[in-house]
């Protein structure tokens, strides 16, 4: 591993590498909510979600999605494209919950009429407030041309991993991704998808609290969390194998 880190986040850590166009991401097992007003620890999440996600990015390739993902040299590792992340966060809701809910006054566990996405500016410092398109192209985060590509592929994605859960016997409630530019101009899908970034319900339960897979159960303080997370991978891996 090289000892140049370049930027530690809430849940990974970059390190550069040799070579310039690779990174190195660890992913840790901290856990924060809130705009990481609440900070924890899920014991083995950071290998649980690296390996998700690297199953997953690895999946979406072979259906056409191109993402930063290289390789996982090590459980809790993943060698990636490096990218300029694009400073928008996109979120992807299939049924109203979260701030959803608290915004709208929308009733949880609604089933939208079509996919909603949304944008979020990333900004810590701001809280990654909501973001209208205008308001995109007055802070200049993004050209219109690359937002209407973003959420192309962001829907892309969706229904890809509507049907894929499906398998799984896990619900896609909704989503959060990144995604950022190579030194060739590509648009890349970056970051991680893990119950980190979705919200997740399983299939078989109808309590609203029991069924609950992803990183609610630590926001919510409803126990079991890392459970539900190895509940998600183990799923997810064994619908990968067939």
């Amino acid at each position: 591993m090289s000892q140049e880190k370049l930027y530690e986040g809430k849940a990974k850590i970059l390190y550069a590498t040799k070579d310039p166009d690779i990174l190195l991401t660890v992913y840790k097992d901290d856990a924060t909510a809130f705009n990481a007003q609440k900070k924890g620890q899920i014991a083995g999440k950071g290998v649980i979600n690296c390996q998700i996600t690297a199953a997953l990015y690895k999946w979406l390739e072979s259906e056409g999605i191109a993402t930063h993902y290289i390789d996982s040299p090590e459980p809790n590792q993943m060698r990636v494209k490096a990218v300029t992340i694009v400073p928008v966060e996109v979120v992807v809701r299939n049924i109203a919950a979260g701030s959803l809910c608290r915004q709208t006054g929308l009733s949880e566990g609604k089933i939208l009429d079509n996919p909603l996405v949304e944008y979020y500016y990333k900004n810590d410092e701001l809280g990654d407030p909501l973001l209208t398109r205008d308001r995109i192209f007055i802070l200049d985060l993004v050209s219109a041309q690359r937002l209407t590509e973003i959420e192309n592929i962001a829907r892309k994605i969706n229904q890809h991993l509507l049907s894929f859960f499906d398998k799984c016997n896990i619900i896609l409630v909704d989503f959060k991704i990144e995604f950022g530019i190579d030194s060739q101009q590509n648009l890349l899908l970056a970051d991680e998808i893990s119950p980190d970034t979705c919200r997740l319900w399983d299939k078989n339960e109808t309590d609203a609290q029991a069924r609950v897979m992803d990183k609610d159960r630590f926001r919510k303080d409803l126990g079991q969390v890392e459970s539900a997370y190895q509940q998600v991978q183990a799923r997810v891996l064994a619908q990968l194998e067939k």
